[in-house]
Order: structure tokens, then sequence, then C-alpha cells
């Protein structure tokens, strides 16, 4: 038995490998994987594995490396034959050999010459399990020689002569390249009249005075050596009958002068090849290249034909004006005769030239390494052809057969070796030779025994992505000997898996032919032999295939407008799409015109090119889709405008080809009215079942005059078409002629199948019916089929008729059942339906959950845990939880209230939950009930929890009442949330300058039991911010705030009053007045005379007053300033600059005084941030005092 070793292969998407693919690689060439892990333990006989060509070109200047690399285990050692002997390298102190590899580096560059190390290598790769053999390597330096020296005479010729330059260019190794240029290195124009031929000279079939120059140049590029060589230019001139006499007059007799006739117009002859007929010779695969040539007046042109034959087409070719004609990959079917025919307007001539293939060796079946177990039987077969056909000769480790000792387990016939009852001693390297005049081929082929337990080379837990409804492959590569036997196996306790549904390769690949979503899952592979078993898992994911829902559609539109072709993509949620746009096949055009968003790709400004197809191309790793519309681009429309309209409707339909579920509908379109008619929509009427209702049967290309529709059975049909276009769709066509298919058993069962129970006894059964349409024939039943899920009982079914519910009373209550609802008819049954679970009538749950405790987390959140109820005791499906809770009575008062239960419900089998928004300092009380489809179940017994003292709300009011030169009077009410019990307020006030700068904060702690406080010691004339704060234990509240203005003394005021009236002052307040309209005069005037005005320089001089750095040393606020914002001060109430008023402040806010920085406090209780209110001083309000305008202050204003 021959074991076959399976290569490892590299891990692609199952979804992406062609199946082609897949199945070349279960034939290709079997061989030990080189598998790191396997090779430590695994002997292998020698493998070429690189090796230079066998004709060798080198380039003489660089040194020589002659390749030869192989592998086996143990690693092979290497040797060299040159022209037959061995070649001891070490002898030769420029040769040397890389280590680990036979490869030979010559190093020509410091000493030597190539041409001493030409010659025909050998290498040999040998280990203790045999010897392989590189082919013959015939070592050439590449030479590229001079021009011999020649004296190139001037060419003297009539207008319209032929003409052939010469070339023969010197032999080199390889054949040079050829081609005409001049002085300048510009290549020689060449066209039908004029061209290079295959041997390099270069043909005119007539001349003309243009073709007058002296620098025709022939020139051989020789590649190997990166060199150009030149040819003497020749010279040519093209001259009249008259002239070409007169120049020759002194030098020829009156015999020898040019007739006028050589000018004159002639029917073709070939300048090559000669003759009426030639062979041609040419090997198997290479390009097979003819050439014809002619020359006449006119041109000729050049025809090929192949007598009794065709030309191949798609691998001839034409070249140089048609005249040479080129087969490539040529075989014995091309031998042949091949006729070139030369015409012009004054006759034709042909050539026939014969055609001949042979062929060098090539392999029908090239010998392939074998590994065997002890005992078995195997062969290696080497099969080879060609013209003449090959000689088959044998080697055994490099040596030829006929001359090895006799192996009782080998038996050589022609070319086959046949091996039987092989050891291990059977080991070796077998070569085979296929040789004929044409060349020779040899390949090595290992025979390995071995005895090795199974062996899976895959990796472990590989993914494949596959989208559904494609082939899955998944790779087991093994290796064993004896060959182990594959099983493939799905899920942790599956079964192996059969043919029936797979496909199992000889190579170890699982085949899916069609993946579906129930394919997902993890596959194991388990190898066997005699000596062993290994197994390994790998993983089978089902993507949804990417599909286009919204397809660009065909657009005709007018020159100058705009259009956009809509693509929607659906794609599986976890590959990521990328969507792009083509126009004819390729990208768009690089224009701002184009715009592509997320679906759309839209073009404006349309213009005659832009008219073409269309294509959104939409790619994930897995799969590829596209859809294509065309843009059909029409002049504006002429005026007057022609009559578009939607088309009239189709005529002529008619039904063929009609089958038992099929039939073939055809019509005949309606005028289009000036637009392409982009779609036809075809209906169907079910005149016994839904007679006068159509419904949507297909949709077809605009195109299309046919359509092949699928049909149900047991319908009576009749057909409509409608056409549409961009205008929109036709009126339907008359129906058709009307078409009845015959009954069958339904395709289908009903859908939404469910059971629920309404009563807790009993069990309803509905499902959505099957309309007549799906009936697929008369009679139409449902057997509806029902068992206990974790019961043994059998399936108890009813037959019902075309109804959509079954009640099954005496039910235990809400226990599982499976359901089955099977349609039927006259005709049979519909396939087994699937089975549903459902559950019978839900009953009030029995139990209330126990070990009910509460957490209070803080004075106004509280998490309560409870134990789950069994589900048993439950009764139906769980719901989730619902705690009921109440605020039983305020600790601080013994009030009985109404009592207002809240309710909170938590989804699921949740076992805690969180209880918000409770108040402060209260007692609560709470129970817990679970809750199912019915209602909900007994109470929990009530439990009982308090919440902590929390901070205490704003005092309600401040009022601030009775002023006088030293004191104010303070009245409020305490706060409306007092959330605790108050223990104190707090008092913090500071004083107003009248530059508007605050004072240091003080603070006063007052009794809880006081509503109103008169504070004394306080300056007079004075304004005073308050800030005032209730405390309990859990700490100080939100602040309320107000300010008040002490009295003045009377004797101040009356000499205030009298300073504004004096005459000093008067006069000083007018001076100042006419020096700033001086100044503003003076600026006026410089400015229109182009002077510039130090703006900058006086307003960083006059800085604004009101940006003030905190003063530090006292830790007050800088200048109190209203110089901006001119805002009445009122009484208990300030408004911030965003018109707003928090909700738990009091009206007159520190926010206020702030420019965007909250005010805070020091921990000596002083105020810290900047005080810049921005108000404007008022008459005070109710009791305050009045603050009279003074002149010191209208002065202090001023400055």
């Amino acid at each position: 038995m021959q074991l076959k070793i399976m290569p490892k292969k590299k891990h692609l998407s199952a979804g992406r490998v062609p199946l082609i693919l897949f199945l070349c690689q279960m034939v290709s060439a079997l061989e030990v994987p080189l598998d790191p892990k396997l090779l430590e333990d695994l002997v292998q006989p020698p493998t070429i594995t690189q090796q230079s060509p066998k004709d060798y070109i080198i380039d003489p200047r660089e040194n020589i490396v002659v390749q030869c690399e192989a592998k086996g285990k143990p690693p092979p050692s290497f040797s060299w034959t040159r022209n037959g002997t061995h070649f001891d390298i070490d002898k030769d102190p420029l040769v040397t050999m890389k280590p680990g590899s036979g490869t030979l580096i010559i190093n020509i560059m410091s000493e030597g010459k190539a041409e001493t190390y030409e010659g025909v290598y050998q290498c040999t790769a040998r280990n203790e399990r045999g010897a392989a053999i590189s082919n013959n390597i015939v070592i050439r330096p590449s030479r590229s020689p001079l021009w011999t020296k020649e004296k190139l005479e001037p060419m003297i010729l009539q207008n319209g002569q032929p003409l052939v330059l010469p070339c023969r260019p010197p032999i080199g190794l390889p054949p040079a390249i050829i081609f005409w240029m001049d002085n300048s290195f510009q290549r020689l124009p060449q066209s039908e009249r004029v061209s290079q031929g295959l041997n390099g000279d270069l043909y005119f079939s007539n001349v003309l005075p243009e073709d007058t120059r002296e620098d025709y140049i022939c020139y051989a590029r020789f590649n190997h050596t990166q060199t150009i060589q030149q040819k003497q230019p020749i010279s040519v001139k093209v001259i009249s009958v008259d002239e070409l006499n007169d120049t020759l007059a002194a030098n020829l007799s009156d015999t020898e002068f040019y007739s006028a006739k050589s000018s004159r117009e002639r029917p073709p002859m070939f300048l090559t090849p000669e003759g009426n007929a030639s062979h041609k010779e040419e090997l198997r695969g290479n390009v097979l290249s003819l050439e014809c040539i002619a020359e006449g007046l006119p041109t000729p042109i050049i025809y090929w034909i192949k007598e009794d034959g065709t030309l191949p087409i798609n691998r001839t070719f034409y070249r140089n004006f048609k005249k040479t004609l080129q087969i490539t990959e040529v075989s014995e079917a091309d031998s042949g005769n091949y006729q070139c025919i030369a015409k012009n307007p004054l006759g034709a001539i042909h050539h026939t030239i014969s055609v001949t293939v042979k062929a060098a060796p090539y392999w029908i079946v090239a010998p392939q390494n074998l590994v065997l177990s002890p005992g078995e039987d195997g062969s290696l077969i080497c099969r080879a052809n060609g013209n003449p056909k090959p000689r088959i000769s044998w080697l055994t480790n490099g040596v030829p057969v006929e001359i090895t000792p006799d192996d009782p387990s080998r038996k050589i016939d022609g070319d086959t070796i046949i091996f039987s009852n092989v050891q291990e001693r059977s080991s070796a390297v077998y070569q085979c030779n296929a040789s004929n005049e044409y060349g020779y081929l040899l390949a090595n082929a290992f025979v390995n025994v071995l005895a090795e337990p199974p062996r899976i080379l895959t990796s472990a837990n590989t993914l494949y992505q596959v989208i559904a409804n494609r082939p899955a492959l998944l790779d087991c590569a093994f290796f064993g000997s004896p060959l182990p036997t594959i099983e493939w196996f799905k899920g942790a306790k599956g079964r192996a898996l059969h043919e029936d549904i797979y496909v199992l390769h000889d190579n170890g690949t699982l085949e899916i032919p069609v993946a579906q979503k129930d394919s997902t899952g993890t596959y194991t592979c388990v190898a066997r032999n005699k000596l062993g078993m290994a197994k390994n898992e790998v993983h089978l994911e089902i993507k949804d295939p990417t599909r286009i829902i919204k397809q660009p559609e065909y657009a005709t539109v007018q020159r100058g407008s705009t259009v956009s072709f809509e693509c929607k993509v659906k794609h599986d949620h976890t590959l990521i799409p990328t969507v792009m746009w083509l126009k004819d096949n390729g990208e768009l055009p690089n224009d701002e015109r184009f715009t592509v968003d997320k679906d759309h790709l839209v073009v404006a400004d349309v213009d005659d090119g832009d008219g073409g197809t269309y294509t959104c191309v939409a790619n994930t790793t897995l799969d590829k889709v596209s859809a294509s519309a065309v843009l059909s681009v029409v002049a504006p429309t002429p005026t007057p405008a022609p009559h578009y309209d939607v088309p009239k409707p189709p005529i002529d339909l008619e039904l063929t080809n009609q089958l038992d579920k099929s039939v073939q509908l055809s019509w005949t379109p309606g005028d289009d009215n000036n637009s392409p008619i982009t779609k036809f929509i075809i209906e169907y009427e079910d005149t016994m079942h839904e007679a006068g209702l159509w419904h949507r049967q297909a949709e077809v290309s605009g195109t299309q005059t046919t359509a092949q529709l699928n049909l149900s059975p047991y319908v009576n049909y009749a057909f409509r078409v409608t056409a549409v276009n961009n205008y929109g769709p036709s009126l339907p066509s008359k129906a058709s002629a009307q078409y009845f298919t015959k009954a069958a058993e339904p395709d289908k069962n009903p859908t939404a199948v469910e059971g629920l129970g309404s009563e807790p006894d009993n069990l309803v059964i509905t499902w959505k019916p099957l309309n007549g349409f799906e009936s697929n024939g008369p009679g139409l039943q449902y057997k509806v089929s029902w068992r206990q899920k974790d019961g043994d009982d059998e399936w108890t079914s009813v037959l019902v008729a075309n109804v959509s519910k079954y009640i099954v009373s005496g039910t235990p209550t809400f226990v599982p059942y499976l359901i089955k609802v099977q349609a039927l008819n006259d005709v049979g049954f519909a396939p087994e339906p699937d089975e549903v679970m459902g559950h019978s009538g839900e009953d009030l749950p029995m139990v209330a959950p126990g070990n009910v405790d509460v957490n209070v987390v803080n004075s106004t959140l509280a998490e309560v845990h409870w134990d789950p109820v069994p589900l048993k005791s439950i009764r139906g499906h769980l719901q989730g939880y619902r705690i009921y809770y109440w605020k039983a009575q305020s600790s601080s008062s013994r009030d009985k209230r109404h009592i207002e239960k809240k309710i909170l419900t938590f989804q699921g089998s949740k076992t805690h939950g969180m209880l918000p928004g409770l108040e402060p300092f209260s007692h609560y009380a709470l129970n817990v009930r679970v809750v199912n489809g019915k209602g909900e179940g007994p109470a929990s017994p009530d439990r009982v929890f308090h919440t902590p003292e929390g901070v205490p709300s704003a005092p309600s009011s401040l009022k601030i009442t009775n002023p006088s030169l030293d004191s104010l009077t303070l009245e409020w009410d305490p706060p409306s949330h007092p959330n605790g019990i108050l223990t104190e307020y707090t008092l913090k006030y500071q004083p107003i300058n009248s530059t508007h700068e605050l004072g240091p904060v003080l603070d006063l702690k007052i009794p809880a039991n006081k509503t109103r406080w008169i504070l004394k010691n306080l300056n007079f004339s004075t304004r005073y911010k308050f800030y005032f704060y209730a405390h309990t234990s859990a700490g100080a509240g939100s602040h309320i705030t107000e300010e008040a203005i002490t009295t003045m003394d009377a004797a101040m005021a009356s000499r205030q009053v009298d300073i504004a009236t004096q005459g000093w002052f008067i006069g000083l307040m007018c001076a100042v007045a006419l020096l700033i309209l001086i100044l503003l005069i003076v600026c006026f005037i410089r400015r229109n005379k182009g002077g510039k005005y130090p703006v900058k320089e006086k307003e960083d001089a006059h800085a604004d007053p009101e940006i003030q750095p905190m003063k530090e040393d006292d830790g007050t606020f800088g200048e109190y300033s209203d110089a901006e914002d001119h805002k009445p001060l009122k009484k208990g109430s300030r408004t911030p600059s965003d018109r707003t008023v928090k909700k738990e402040d009091s009206d007159d806010s520190l926010v206020d005084y702030g420019e965007g920085v909250n005010g805070q406090f020091n921990e000596d209780g002083s105020f810290i941030g900047q005080y810049s209110g921005k108000k404007e001083k008022e008459p005070a309000e109710g009791n305050e005092s009045s603050e009279a305008p003074s002149p010191v202050n209208a002065m202090n204003s001023f400055v």
C-alpha cells in the first residue's frame, strides 16, 4: 500500500479557495512535509530544491555562482563533477562552497578567467538514505565581439527601386538584439514600406527621396554584458533617372545608363524568403516566427493564411506591419503549410512555408516521491513524450541502475519501477532520464521506508470564516506510515461525519458543499493507523453574505444636469465592507464633479463623456458583490420640446412552455414616449382564491421581452405587464390567458406558531394560517400536535379545519410543552414541521421573596437585597421583582400623615436594587414582591429603615429692617426643608466702601431658636453684604444673601451739599470740560492730516480701573465697580448676568459678584474671590436709608 503524505497548506478563508485549486493540490506531487517539529526525528532522503539552469551563460566580469541547494534529514553533503570527472574544489583556491549548501562560488574578479571554467557541471547531494543529482549545467561565458572592419561604399539608387541594407552582426553569446538608429541615436522610422527583418537587415520595398541620408547605422546590443556594438554608417542617396545618368556619365558607357522604366509601378516580388516555398522547423512550446517581406510599387500589403486550417485565435500575433506572423506556445498541431501573400494594384505573389514542430522531451507523468511502511508495495512511474520519442533510463543514487547491486524488492519494467515487500534498506533516490536529440529531462524521486504514528500538521484551533451557502473546506494535513485513516466529528460528542452531507477528501480535508448557519461550530479531525492516533480541532464561522439591497438604476439625463446613483449595502455585522465606484470597469475620473458619500455617487454638470456603465462594488474579506447601471447623456430638450411621458402598456401577451411549476411569458413593448423603458413589472392574479387582486410576480430589465416564471400548485393564474421609464409606470397591459396549475401537497407549514395559556389550566396554540395561494390544493387542514417537554408522553394530535387557534384544556399550571403544527390538503402532508416550545397558563406566584435586607447608603439612597423566589413557586414567566416603599413618619414629628407608596420594578432575576430620591431624616418601610406574566405574588414582611440627617436648605427668607447709624435688624424664617434638627445659624457679612471695595468678612453664630437678630457696632453710611446659613449635625446648608445700608450723619450730608454749591468747584468742573474739548479738537485735526494718535500708549497709561488684582495682604477684593453694567440695586433681589435664578440659592447670589469664578470662603470664614457686581446705586426702598449724591462722590466718579 502506498502511503500518502499531505502537504501542510497555508490557511486561507475556506469560502475563497477555488475548488479547482483544491483538487489540483490533491493530485500534486506528495512529499514529506518539512515541518520543523516533524523533521526533528524523521529521516528523509535528499531532494534537490534549487539549481542553476541547464544552459548557464555567465557574465565574464563577475564571479561565477553555480547554485545547488537540497533538503533532507540528516542534512546532505555535496560533491561536484566537471566534464564527467570528480571536481576537487579543495585544490582550486578560487573555488569555494557555501556552508550548509552545495552552491559553488568561483572568484574570477580577483584573478582567473571565465573561459577557464567553461564546461559541464553536475551536483550530487547525499545522506545515509540516498543521493540526488542535479541537471547537467553547461557553463559558458557571454561574448560580445566587435564588428569586422569593412569599407562601405555610398549607395546611389533611383527613386522607387527596392533596397536592402545588410547588418550582419557578429555572432555573440547570447545572440545580440538588433536595431537601426542615426548619428543622434534616434531610431529610424519604420512603416509598411521600410522595416527591419528578423535577421537584422533593413528592407525598403521602394525608396523615396526622403530616404537620402548618410547615417544608416546598425547597432547590436548584448544584454548579458550591457554593451552595444556599432556598424559603420551606410550612406544612401535617392535621385531621379536623369540625375542618376548625369552622375554616372563620366564613368559609364552609354549602355550602362539607367532606363526610365526603373521608376515605373511594378507588381510585388519577395525580398525574403526567396523562391516560392521554404521550410521552417520549431520546437514545441517556443514562439514560431514566419516572415515575408516584399518589394513593389506601390508598396505591397502582406496577408497570411494556413492551408487546410485556421490560425489559432488566442495565440496568433502580427508584428512588423503584418510582415511577421508569430504563434506562441506552438505544438505538433501547428505543423502544416502557411502561405503569405503580397498584393498591390498591379498583382499578387505568394510564398508557402512548410512548418514542422519537433519536441524536446516533456513530462506526461513525472516520478513522485514515495513513502512506504515496511512490508508495503508501491511504484515509481516516469512517462515522457517528445518528437522523436524520448528514451527512458533509470539511475539509483546517481548510478545507472544496470550496474547497481540487485534488490529483490525492486523490478524495472520500462518506464516503471515496481516495489514489493519493501524494507528499510530499500530506501534510495531514483533518477529518471528522458532524452532525445533536442534535449533531456532529469527527475529525482526518493523511496523512503518509514514506520511513523499519525501526526496532524494543521495548526490547532484554526478559525475558518465562510459566507453562507458557499463551500467550506476544513484542512487536516496529516502524516503517518502506514497511511492513516481520517475521520471528522462535529461538537464535543458528535458522531462521525459521513459522505451523505459532507465530502471527505483523500488529503484529509472536510468539505461542506453548502455551508449554512447551523454549520457553525467546532470540528475535530482524527487520524489513526496501527501505530497510534492523533486529533486536532478547528472552528468554523458562517457569515451572512454581502448584498446590495438598493441597486443603482439606469438613468438618462441631459447635458449640464446632475445625476445620482444609489447603492445601499447590507452585510454581516462582523465584517467591514469597502464600497467603491467604477466607470466602465475602471477608476472614476479624477474630477471634482464626481462626489461619493456613504450610499451615493453624484455626477454634477454631466457632459457627453460621462455616459457609460457605473458599477458599485462592495468588498469584504470574504466576498464581493457588484451592481451596475448605465448613464445615457442626451442633448438638452429642443424647442419645441418633444413629448415625454410614461410608456404605452405592453401588448400581445402570450404563454408558452407551460409546465407544472413554470411558464414562459412573452410580450411586445408599447411606445416608450421618448424615454427608454428601464424595466417591466410582471403581476399575477389568482382568479380562484383572490379574484381581482394583483400581486407582483417578477421584475425584468427594460431590454427583455420574455420571462420564465415560477408557479405554485393549484392556482388559476392570469398575468399582466407594466412598463416603467424615468417618467413612471405605464397602465397595466390586458390580462393574459388563464393558466391553471395542478394541485400538490403544501410545501410549507404555518408560521408564528406559539403556545401560551390564557388560564392556569389550558394551553392556547396559535399560528398564522396559510393563505389560499399557499394551500397548493383543496381541503386545507392542520395537524396540531403537543406533548410535555420534560415527560415521556407520546405526541397528542388533532386535525382541525383551516383555523388559526386550538385550545388544549386540563393542563398543569405553567408546564413547558413541545408543539407542532403541520399543514395538509387532499393531496398530502407538508414537510415535517419544526418543534416550538410553549407553556401552559400562568398563575399568581405563591411565595414572597425572603431575607429582605436594607442597607442605607446615605441620607437619600438605600440598597435593598432579597433572596430569589424558587422557579416552581413563581408559576409563570419571571418578569422581575417589585419594591413598594413609603415614608411612614418623620423622625422629628409624630404626626401621622397620608401614606403615599412608591413602586420600583427590577426586571429579570435581579436580587438587589437601589432606592434613590429618599428624604433625609425620615422613617421608611418597604416590602418586595415577585412578578410574573399573571401578576404580583404576596408581599414580603415590611422592612423598616431610617435615613440619617442631611444638610438643610437655605432659610426661607431674610429681611433687614430698622437701619440706624451703627446697627441693622435681621429677621428670617427657618428652612422649608430642615432635613434634620437645626443646631445653629451662621451670619457672615462684609462692608462695601464708597470706592466699591469689599472689606474683611466677619461671621457670627446665632442659636437655632432665634428668628430675629440686631447687629450692632456697624459703621455709619456703609453698605453691607450678608450671607446667612442654617446648620444641622450633617453640616451647613445653602445660604441666602442680602444687602443693606446704615444711615448717614446729617452734618456730613450738609457739608457735601455745601461743597457742591461752591464757586471754585463749579469753575474747576468748567476748566476740565474745556480742556477735554480742546484735546478732542487737536486729535481730530491731527488725524485728518495723517498723523497718528497713540491710542495704545494712552490705553496702557490709563488701564481699566476695574481690572485690579486681589489684595493679598488682607484677603479682600479689589474695586467694586459699576462702570459697565448699570443695573439697579434692589433690596433682596439680584439677577445674574445670564438672567436666571438658581432654585436653591437666595435671590442675591454670590455668582452675581464674580466674573465666572464662584465665591469661596477661607477656613477662617473670610470671603475670597473677585467682587465686581457692576450695579448702579439707586435710592433705597422700604426701610433702607437713601444715599444722596454728593460733589465728592461725583468727582470721584469723574476721575
